[in-house]
């Protein structure tokens, strides 16, 4: 592991200390009591949200027909074993989908936690990233192989471009092929702010299922919400807590909402992204927390709560050094 990686799992141990300021003996397994009933649906993003998969996750029908979970792992910040045994938690926790990408450094991990796991290969959604220094034709197929090497399997579920920089069009025109080949189910981008994503729908032959990008209650991204389910790209969100940032697990707003609701802030946060109908991605190494991200679906917040979560927007990333 490097210093970079050692320190970017210090602090996100750091992060996560924090996070469950009350209620901690509230938290309850999800596989025992997940469930939707009374407490309804989200609101639809951008295609039709279907009642559940095998592990009581609703998953949402993206545009060109796959089935994607609304609530999935995120590997953001984790490396080697420690790495591979939280995969190895989500999966057995309930998850299905799990992300990654080549800059994280943690494919081949990631892969291992999988097949730690033991749950069959066609019960989950894996996704990866090409990163910019693979960017353009050639390149994208061969950056496309050695993640899917590193994981250890033969197809990915989802592949994003990370970021829209360097070749974007000789990118999407390799995965383009590769999704026609099979080796794709499902093709997407990262990043890209509504500008970009209307030069890629220019010219793109298959249409981005989704958009990854920031988002979480700091940053909510109204004009990007929009615009993406005016073209019908599902909006998934990564770091829906800001990944701790600016308070957000003690902030007093989401405190208040989580104590009306005998919840977690973490869990509140989560809930607001599932009803504004985002897909989010959660990340910890914490086997506690894992299993709370999962304990969304057994409440539903109202439209007062909704509204002062709103009003928590700065409008700004608050994360200026990735920008």
């Amino acid at each position: 592991m490097t210093n970079k990686q050692k320190d970017m799992n210090s602090q996100n141990q750091k992060n996560e200390i924090n996070r469950r300021r009350f209620l901690q003996t509230t938290v309850k397994f999800a596989a025992a009591g997940i469930y939707l009933g009374a407490f309804g649906m989200p609101e639809l993003f951008a295609n039709d949200v279907i009642d559940k998969n095998d592990s009581n996750i609703p998953d949402v029908k993206l545009n060109n027909g796959l089935k994607m979970p609304m609530l999935g792992f995120g590997t953001y910040g984790l490396s080697g074993e420690v790495c591979q045994r939280s995969v190895a938690d989500a999966l057995a926790s309930g998850y299905r989908l799990v992300d990654t990408a080549k800059v994280y450094g943690n494919e081949e991990a990631v892969g291992k936690g999988i097949k730690q796991s033991g749950i069959d290969r066609k019960k989950l959604f894996v996704t990866s990233k090409l990163w910019v220094d693979d960017a353009g034709y050639e390149n994208a197929k061969k950056g496309f192989e050695e993640t899917l090497r590193k994981l250890g399997l033969d197809y990915l579920d989802l592949y994003l471009i990370h970021r829209p920089r360097g070749d974007v069009k000789g990118s999407w025109k390799a995965m383009e092929e590769l999704y026609k080949a099979g080796k794709i189910k499902a093709i997407g981008i990262s990043n890209f702010d509504p500008a970009q994503v209307a030069d890629l729908l220019s010219y793109a032959q298959i249409k981005p299922v989704i958009n990854q990008i920031e988002t979480h209650a700091y940053f909510q991204q109204s004009n990007d919400y929009n615009v993406l389910k005016q073209h019908n790209i599902q909006m998934q969100a990564w770091a829906p807590f800001a990944e701790g940032r600016n308070g957000l697990f003690t902030n007093e707003v989401l405190t208040q909402i989580a104590k009306k609701h005998r919840k977690t802030t973490a869990q509140i946060s989560l809930r607001w992204h599932f009803q504004r109908g985002i897909v989010a991605i959660p990340r910890s190494s914490q086997k506690a927390h894992i299993v709370e991200n999962l304990d969304i679906f057994d409440f539903k917040l109202d439209n007062a709560d909704m509204k002062e979560i709103e009003k928590l927007d700065l409008n700004k990333t608050q994360f200026p050094e990735w920008s």
